[in-house]
């Protein structure tokens, strides 16, 4: 029985006196590239509601961004954490052999959407996921470039790093040093087509680009060794692309011998109400890449590939803590608690909560957008509906206003709401969600003149 309120509970003002000292101590001693966006200092928590240092509870709408899937020390992860534990912490799957590591490669293979059988690398987290892939396409194909996304975000490690193309932010002072190789076109995002068609007229022409301006003036598409792709552009926005963007991306990479690589470190893991997201576009990529929500808040990366794939030579790549057996643990339990019920629990709440948005969106000219399958949700705000203005200040001030009533929010490009809860949040707990996002969007289209 859960022991932490299941609305939000408020024992002092925000930050308490508690959050503020830990807070000053964090400020001279941890380093100040982390985006810290509001005064939260975690304690505990249960499912979908956490308590903060001083008492004050709040419903998580973020899992600490897309991770805990199954929600805050799901009983069953914690068990199986605490069983292997007792075994044994570390053994180094690279050199030596262990149980577990073998049979999440087992379950990853029978359930990874693609042809035939696969094998799986183990890593920390889902840039070294995606560090990994960059590897394997180079080594298999022996071909030397990459293709990737405008918005996309793949991780901020150097090879990681040259395929995102999110914020400038995030290349400012180390383009020097990212990988070469890598070329980017744009990304299917449909409320703002980068070539003028609207959704219902969508072909994925966008593509046209990447075919005819990057293929013919940049690069030779047999020099391409894969193509990485977010099936549901995450950091970028929470863009949901039509079918045919990602159908057409498959029939580009078969035509040319090109490895489709599909990023579902963000999407993946039944967020969409699907084990993967890809799934929900008819499309089997060549290899996929995973973290996030996989071990429900323990560290862990995977790439999975077909099988004729990853050939590679031993001591090609390695991970002294990748797949780590507890993590190993703990995914195991994730998937099996995913697969029997919060896949179907993520479907159910999510189509609840996008109506629900959808009928904010009726009630404030402030919303431009909503779009999401299951609980990945993105709601753009904009200061204009006919120009589209980015309202990114409004959409700040908005998270803002929710954590002062007591619920943790984040935003996903330069101005969408990302709503990407525990996949354990019920309809009640998304009412509360939509209740207090109302109150908070009227305030802020109110100071902002949006009527």
């Amino acid at each position: 029985m859960s022991t932490l309120p299941q609305v939000p509970h408020f024992q002092t003002t925000l930050p308490g006196p508690r959050a503020r000292a830990i807070i000053e101590r964090d400020r001279h001693v941890v380093s100040p590239s982390y985006t810290r966006g509001y005064p939260f200092v975690m304690a505990r928590g249960e499912g979908a509601m956490v308590e903060d240092v001083d008492g004050n509870v709040f419903l998580d709408c973020t899992a600490g961004i897309a991770v805990n899937s199954t929600g805050h020390s799901h009983p069953a992860v914690v068990a199986s954490i605490v069983e292997q534990a007792g075994k044994f912490l570390h053994m180094s799957g690279t050199d030596f052999y262990y149980e577990p590591q073998v049979r999440l490669a087992e379950v990853l293979s029978e359930s990874a959407p693609m042809p035939g059988p696969s094998r799986s690398f183990f890593g920390n987290s889902g840039a070294e996921a995606n560090e990994a892939a960059i590897k394997l396409a180079r080594y298999q194909s022996k071909r030397p470039f990459l293709i990737a996304f405008m918005g996309s975000f793949h991780g901020r490690t150097l090879g990681a790093l040259s395929l995102t193309a999110s914020r400038s932010v995030q290349r400012t002072g180390f383009g020097a040093t990212t990988a070469p190789g890598v070329f980017h076109a744009p990304y299917a995002e449909c409320y703002r087509c980068p070539v003028g068609l609207t959704p219902d007229r969508c072909q994925a022409e966008c593509l046209e680009f990447l075919e005819e301006k990057v293929m013919v003036h940049l690069v030779s598409p047999d020099e391409v060794a894969g193509l990485v792709v977010e099936p549901i552009q995450g950091e970028g926005g929470y863009l949901v692309p039509p079918p045919q963007f990602h159908q057409r991306l498959r029939a580009l990479t078969e035509r040319h011998g090109i490895l489709l690589i599909v990023d579902e470190i963000q999407a993946g893991m039944g967020r969409t109400g699907k084990l993967f997201a890809i799934e929900h576009f008819g499309v089997q990529p060549d290899m996929i890449t995973m973290a996030k929500g996989i071990a429900s808040g323990l560290p862990l990366g995977v790439v999975t590939a077909r099988a004729g794939v990853m050939e590679w030579t031993p001591g090609a790549h390695a991970s002294t803590f990748g797949g780590n057996p507890v993590a190993c643990a703990a995914a195991l339990t994730t998937i099996r608690l995913l697969q029997e019920q919060l896949m179907a629990n993520a479907a159910d709440v999510g189509a609840y909560m996008l109506d629900g948005f959808r009928a904010l969106q009726q009630k404030h000219a402030i919303i431009g957008d909503v779009r999401g399958k299951g609980l990945m949700i993105g709601v753009e705000l904009v200061r204009n509906r006919t120009t589209r203005e980015r309202a990114s200040r409004e959409r700040d001030r908005v998270i803002d206003e929710a954590f002062s009533r007591g619920l943790l929010i984040l935003g996903a490009g330069r101005n969408a709401l990302r709503v990407s809860p525990p996949l354990v949040l019920t309809r009640a707990q998304a009412l509360v969600a939509l209740d207090i996002l109302d109150a908070s969007i009227a305030v802020v289209a109110c100071e902002a003149g949006v009527q």
